[in-house]
């Protein structure tokens, strides 16, 4: 019998195929995001035990889109682009366990199995999806610059049918990109049992960023639309108040995270 390698699967003797390699995992992209307000009750319908409403703020909603180029340590992904490039769309709100304010995504979709694979083991509730966004470029003959009355757009659809759609006018230079999305994660990170109803595992864990690097964010005004579709629940998060737009270009590292509570069965 073989000692088979692998952060996940397919383990296999040598490794190499492995749907993705070990921590940390290295991102550099561009962030538009758009934040509103819904009713808090839309976002405690979102909410497991033992995680709570924020206490500021508890109906703040960030959707994010994000063009992402990533890598593992040996950079070699970026070598051969379809290992390295991908986009995602997913949505923010802030909850609290504890005491402590958490951002917590509770949709999110992505355009590359090894994104999904990623998630599973971050506890992001990843699925497969199209999104798109206009990319800004220093030549503006085919492209918006990030800087004021710079136009960008993006779209979300899944299952063949849009839910999503943004458009963002950058009008002056921000301190933040925004408030939801910026407090660690508190994800869920779950086991079906095999056997029967319930879990077999259950987590609550938090992580972020281990480090961080972005360039000038900029704000501006913003406008979004939610789509029903039957097999998504978005719109349910209903906009009742624009709060604004945001963009940024980004880099991130990943490395782990930290157990908060090993919990019961969650269903």
């Amino acid at each position: 019998m073989s000692q088979l390698s692998g952060f996940l699967y397919p383990r296999t003797a040598t490794g190499r195929s492995s749907l993705i390699p070990d921590p940390p995992w290295f991102y550099s992209g561009d962030l538009l995001t758009v934040e509103y307000r819904t009713d808090p009750a839309n976002v405690a319908a979102l909410l497991p035990a033992p995680l709570e409403l924020a206490p500021e703020d508890p109906g703040a909603v960030a959707f994010i889109w994000a063009d992402w180029q990533s890598c593992s340590t040996s950079r070699e992904e970026l070598l051969d682009p379809v290992r390295s490039q991908y986009k995602e769309a997913f949505v923010v709100v802030r909850c609290a366990y504890e005491g402590v304010t958490y951002s917590r995504c509770v949709y999110i979709w992505v355009d590359k199995d090894f994104a999904i694979a990623r998630g599973l083991h971050q506890g992001y509730p990843k699925k497969l999806g199209s999104m798109w966004q206009t990319r800004p470029h220093p030549f503006a003959h085919g492209a918006p610059q990030i800087g004021p009355g710079g136009m960008f757009g993006a779209t979300l659809a899944v299952g063949d049918r849009r839910l999503a759609e943004a458009v963002l006018t950058l009008r002056e230079e921000s301190p933040t990109n925004g408030f939801v999305n910026g407090h660690p994660m508190a994800h869920h990170r779950v086991l079906p049992n095999i056997g029967g109803p319930g879990d077999a595992f259950a987590e609550l864990i938090s992580s972020g960023a281990s480090s961080f690097q972005g360039g000038q964010a900029w704000s501006g005004d913003a406008e979004l639309r939610l789509f029903d579709s039957p097999t998504e629940e978005v719109a349910s998060l209903e906009i009742e108040e624009m709060i604004g737009g945001y963009y940024r270009q980004v880099g991130v590292e990943w490395n782990g995270g930290t157990s908060l509570a090993v919990l019961p069965e969650a269903r």
